[in-house]
């Protein structure tokens, strides 16, 4: 079972990044050194949401999620975990 981390990014989400972005990756790689996060990455055209695709407990990525500076410092404005029922590829049953 998968689980996606979605993300709403604020509008002036690239303008702001950089100051963060270090920060945000250091503990996004940590997370999948560890395993829990297969996937992350912004979508474009327009720079309006992030996806998130761990194989952990709910209870690590509302962690994650909380701790993120993203999120913290408002450039993430709402964020949702939702299960993911994968039927092709990856750890599909």
């Amino acid at each position: 079972m998968y689980l996606v981390l979605e993300y709403d990014l604020a509008d002036d989400y690239l303008e702001r990044r950089a100051a963060l972005r270090e920060e945000h990756l250091t503990l996004t790689r940590a997370a999948h050194e560890r395993g829990e996060l297969v996937l992350a990455g912004a979508l474009p055209d327009p720079f309006d949401r992030a996806l998130l695709v761990w194989t952990a407990d709910r209870e690590v990525v509302e962690r994650f999620a909380a701790s993120d500076p993203y999120v913290v410092q408002g450039l993430v404005t709402a964020w949702t975990v939702r299960p993911w029922n994968v039927v092709v590829g990856g750890q599909a049953s």
